[in-house]
C-alpha cells in the first residue's frame, strides 16, 4: 500500500462507508426550495453572471459559474476534466494517475491530501471558487471546508439507479461551471456509444450475453471478492448495452457492490457467462491471475475452465463519470465479441 491513501483504501471508501454531513457548505445554508430538490436542478444555466445548483446537503449560489475548482473525490475529478474544466487541486493525485488513465490530470494540478482526509488549509490557499466533495467526506471535515469555501456535496453513485445520477452530476456540473453545452456533449456521447455498442454485440450474436463484473485483493493468502451488481456504476452500464448480470444480489445502496469469496462463484454455473474484473499492477497486481492461480475451486468454476475471463484494461475508474463510461463500453464489448482477444 502508498503511503498516502492506497488504491484499496479508495475502493473501501467508495464502497460506501458514507457519513452524513450535519453542517452545509458556504452559500448552502438555505433549505431545498420545492423548485429545486434534485441533485441537477439549477436555475438557468449561464455562462456568466450568477448560478445554483442543488447539492445532496442544500444549494450553492455562486455569483458567477466557478472556473478554479477543487475536487475530493476521483469520480468528480474525471467529470469536471470531460467538462474541459481542470482542477486547481484535487485528493490524492497519485493515486487519481494510477486508477484513472481515461481522464488524466495535468502534474501541476496541486494535492490537496486524501479523499477521505484531505488539508483544509491546503484547499483554503487555492482560493477556488467551488469544492465538490462527497457525501462520503467525513461531516467534519465538510465542515470545516465550509467555513472557508463553496462547498457541493454530491454522492459517489446511486445504486437505484447509477446512469441516472451519472447523468445529473454531469448536468449538476455543467451549471456549476458554465460548461452546460458541453455537459449535453458528453452525455449525448455515452448515448452514441451505448447505441454502437449494442450493434456490436448484435451483430456478434452476443445481444443479452450472460456476464459478471469483480474486483478483488490478496491479504494474508487469501482472495476476498467484490461483485459488481446491476446496481453498481460498470452493472448499470452493462445493462443499458442489454447484457444479463449473472450477480444481481447484496449489493450496497450508494455503490451497489457485493463482498464474496471463491467458493462464493460457484453459484455462477453457466460456462457461457464471461468474467469481466479489475486489477491494478501498481496496487498488488492480479489477485485472480495471481493469487488464484492455483486455487483449485476456481479453476473448476465453469467460465474460469471455459476461458470464459477477462482482465479489462487498466485505467478505467470503476466509480468514474461518462469518459470511463464510454471506456468500459468498449472494453465490455471486445470482451464479450471476442474481439480484444
Amino acid at each position: 500500500m502508498r503511503a498516502r491513501r492506497g488504491a484499496r483504501s479508495a475502493l473501501v471508501a467508495v464502497a460506501g462507508l458514507a457519513t452524513a454531513v450535519a453542517l452545509a457548505a458556504c452559500g448552502t445554508t438555505e433549505a431545498p426550495s420545492d423548485a429545486a430538490t434534485t441533485p441537477g436542478a439549477t436555475t438557468a444555466a449561464p455562462s456568466s453572471g450568477p448560478v445554483t445548483v442543488q447539492g445532496e446537503r442544500g444549494k450553492v449560489a455562486l455569483d458567477a459559474p466557478a472556473q478554479r475548482v477543487v475536487t475530493l473525490e476521483w469520480g468528480f475529478t474525471e467529470d469536471v476534466l470531460a467538462l474541459g474544466v481542470t482542477p486547481v487541486g484535487m485528493a490524492d493525485p497519485k493515486g487519481y494517475g494510477d486508477w484513472d488513465t481515461v481522464a488524466p490530470v495535468p502534474s501541476s494540478t496541486a494535492d490537496v491530501g486524501e479523499t477521505v482526509e484531505p488539508n483544509v488549509e491546503a484547499v483554503a490557499a487555492l482560493h477556488p471558487d467551488l469544492v465538490v466533495a462527497s457525501t462520503d467526506l467525513p461531516a467534519g471535515v465538510t465542515a470545516q471546508l465550509a467555513k472557508r469555501v463553496p462547498v457541493l456535496v454530491l454522492r459517489g453513485s446511486d445504486a437505484s439507479d447509477p446512469v441516472a445520477y451519472m447523468r445529473r452530476t454531469i448536468t449538476t456540473l455543467g451549471q456549476a461551471t458554465g460548461t452546460a453545452d458541453r455537459a449535453e456533449q458528453v452525455l449525448a456521447a455515452y448515448d452514441a456509444k451505448i447505441a454502437s455498442g449494442k450493434e456490436a454485440l448484435d451483430a456478434a450474436g452476443k445481444a443479452a450475453a450472460s456476464f459478471t463484473m469483480a474486483d478483488g485483493w490478496l491479504e494474508n493468502g487469501t482472495v476476498s471478492v467484490r461483485m459488481y451488481t446491476p446496481g453498481s456504476f460498470f452493472g448499470a452500464v452493462a445493462a443499458d448495452l442489454g447484457l444479463t448480470n449473472r450477480w444481481t444480489t447484496g449489493g450496497d445502496k450508494d455503490y451497489g457492490l457485493a463482498t464474496t469469496d471463491v467458493e462464493g462463484l460457484t453459484k455462477v454455473t453457466d460456462p457461457g457467462t464471461t468474467f469481466l474484473y479489475v486489477a491494478n499492477d501498481a496496487d498488488g497486481g492480479d489477485p485472480f491471475a495471481t493469487g488464484l492461480k492455483d486455487n483449485k475451486v476456481w479453476k473448476q468454476l465453469p467460465f474460469v475452465a471455459a476461458g470464459n475471463v477477462q482482465r479489462i484494461p487498466d485505467g478505467i475508474w470503476m466509480f468514474g463519470g461518462p469518459t470511463s463510461a464510454v471506456a468500459y463500453v468498449d472494453a465490455v464489448v471486445a470482451a464479450v465479441t471476442g474481439s480484444g482477444a
